[in-house]
């Protein structure tokens, strides 16, 4: 094994075992440390651009725009590039095409001249400047002009950190919530918390998404509150069901059976055309065939159709894909009962975010809908979250938090002595890890996979690089880190920070800067789009979202930057001569900081200063 990879694999293990719930490491001075590490490229074998001029371009660079870009730029022909990510290869590269999509694409593999010039030569909008290209033993390899990409980024954090962008609206209907805590099962939290972060996602990308049912049972509003799930209370005056009861009515099956029907039951009415005309081709069970008509479901459709027909008047109709956006933070009974102009279902798309156990009940609901509204909404998509099975003793909701909570403070108290729960700043504190416990635990998962939970582990630590408390502990390292800047500067050991514009990002040059800004800062916007992007056209009754997708990169940046922060000394000794290096890591920080209180507020978790 090279230096260089025992190096790696020692700063790896470093990160792993490195952690404490004290977040003020003392920063060595800059004799202790070791060298930062180079990249290397075998320069002769590179084919060359002139450097671009340095400047501060307001357009945001996009991993799909340089993708893109370089695929077009082979000819024609499928996509072929890929974005690197692990540290070995960032070293000498950062995009690829294999050898064997060469050899497909080319004759025996050779590229002419013409792409090279091309793939070296590209410019655009959003297109990361390239630096060289080079034929390797692993394919055709692209190193970017990364000063230049350094200065873009660091320039233009809130372009990163808070894309804006557009989408249709949504309506996200999560059942589970018109219960009581004590009845809610964990498959059903795992839905209402996989609603929660959908609807952070969507208005975070500027679509305008609105949030039913409105929850009636004070007890359940607590829980929410402890969960910190943001979802409204229901209006004092629920929408009327008159209408829909009198079209129920008239569809009614014929009374001979009205003896045999469950008390509280208006009658049954028979779904089967339906399924057989349009439920069966998208997917619909067939077993469909009626369906028990009761106050409670019209009550759900009463408020489904409020919620499709009435939208701010600050949110422009939009088909799903064309529209502008608005941030659409209005969930409860809006100031005027009119239906803003173009609202409806043509321009509207309904996300049913439910556990599988419950999926059967809302496709009758959904067939409902359909039978007794001629408005309602063509799209109607299902995110069904899969099973959710607790090692050891079955329990509720409400139970699992408890669990949780009192770990985290039974740890506190072990490394702390004594009994925090006195300290009301470490109540908030505990509630927050708590949160942070289950939802990395419930999120990190693809929602349709079963999830296996053990909840008497009670190995809750800032050890684990997998958990929600160790991107929390990281988090507070961060604001340490920045803390101890200002106390410096405030006693004249450091100078004021400069404009970004004067910083010189070239002395960014060790691998763990690059990994940094490559796969946490540049990809950041494409991740928020992708998560918000529901596709409501793709056929058939199921929504593929990838809701797990921010918990792991929240966990792989923290496992990077805390490598990183382990082996690399930002607050050196106060010599002038060491403070441009400094300032543009600390710009850079400041970037990784930016990122991940934007993902953490993705899942509703407040970025804390200390542990």
């Amino acid at each position: 094994m090279s230096q260089r990879s025992q190096a790696g694999r020692r700063a790896r293990w470093a990160a792993s075992r490195g952690a404490h719930l004290s977040v003020g490491r003392r920063q060595a001075p800059p004799s202790q440390a070791r060298p930062p590490r180079k990249f290397h490229l075998p320069a002769p074998a590179f084919r060359f651009r002139s450097r671009l001029p340095v400047t501060m371009a307001t357009e945001r660079l996009g991993v799909g725009e340089t993708l893109g870009a370089l695929n077009a730029a082979l000819g024609p022909g499928g996509p072929v590039w890929f974005k690197e990510t692990h540290a070995r290869h960032l070293r000498a590269r950062d995009f690829l095409v294999p050898r064997r999509a060469l050899q497909a694409r080319f004759e025996d593999g050779q590229v002419p001249e013409h792409v090279f010039r091309a793939v070296s030569g590209l410019q655009g909008p959003g297109i990361a400047p390239v630096r060289a290209c080079a034929l390797t033993p692993a394919g055709l390899a692209l190193q970017l002009q990364r000063p230049v990409v350094f200065e873009r980024v660091l320039g233009a954090v809130a372009a990163y950190a808070s894309p804006a962008s557009t989408g249709p609206r949504v309506v996200l209907h999560c059942p589970a919530l018109r219960g009581a805590p004590g009845a809610l099962r964990l498959s059903q939290l795992r839905a209402v918390l996989v609603a929660d972060h959908l609807a952070r996602a969507l208005r975070a990308q500027g679509v305008c998404a609105r949030r039913v049912p409105g929850v009636r049972d004070p007890h359940m509003l607590t829980f929410l509150q402890q969960l910190r799930v943001d979802w409204p209370a229901a209006s004092p005056t629920p929408p009327s069901t008159g209408t829909l009861r009198s079209r129920a009515l008239a569809e009614l099956s014929p009374a001979r059976d009205a003896g045999t029907l469950p008390p509280g039951v208006l009658g049954r009415l028979s779904l089967k055309e339906l399924v057989e005309e349009q439920g069966r081709a998208a997917g619909y069970d067939p077993n469909l065939d009626s369906c028990l008509l009761t106050e409670d479901l019209l009550s759900a459709l009463a408020e489904l159709q409020e919620a499709m027909r009435h939208w701010p008047e600050d949110s422009p109709p939009s088909p799903v894909g064309l529209g502008q956006s608005g941030a659409c933070g209005t969930d409860g009974p809006l100031p005027s009962k009119a239906a803003a102009p173009g609202a409806g279902a043509d321009g509207c798309v309904v996300v049913h975010v439910l556990s599988c156990e419950d999926e059967f009940q809302q496709q009758k609901l959904d067939l409902l809908w359909w039978k007794l509204d001629d408005q309602a909404p063509l799209r109607q998509k299902h995110l069904v979250c899969g099973p959710v099975r607790a090692v050891g003793a079955a329990m509720t909701a409400p139970e699992y938090y408890e669990s949780r909570h009192a770990q985290v403070c039974k740890a506190s108290a072990l490394k702390r002595g004594g009994d925090p729960a006195q300290d009301p700043a470490w109540t908030e504190i505990a509630g927050v890890l708590s949160v942070a416990t289950i939802k990395f635990e419930m999120l990190s998962t693809a929602p349709r996979s079963q999830l296996l939970l053990a909840p008497a582990d009670s190995s809750i630590s800032t050890k684990g690089t997998k958990s929600g408390i160790f991107v929390m502990y990281n988090c507070a390292r961060l604001a340490t880190l920045f803390e101890s800047y200002k106390r410096s500067e405030e006693q004249g050991l450091y100078p004021p920070f400069p404009s970004v514009a004067s910083l010189d990002f070239s002395l960014l040059q060790d691998e763990g800067e690059w990994l940094l800004l490559f796969n946490s800062v540049l990809p950041f916007p494409e991740l928020l789009s992708q998560l918000a992007a529901l596709a409501p056209t793709t056929p058939g009754l199921h929504l593929p979202a990838r809701t797990e997708t921010v918990c792991k990169f929240l966990v792989q940046l923290s496992m990077d930057f805390s490598s990183y922060y382990n082996r690399v000394h930002v607050l050196g000794e106060p010599r002038p001569h060491l403070f441009g290096q400094m300032f543009a890591r600390l710009q850079l920080l400041r970037a990784i900081r930016e990122v991940l209180h934007a993902g953490l507020a993705l899942l509703g978790l407040p970025p804390l200063s200390h542990i």
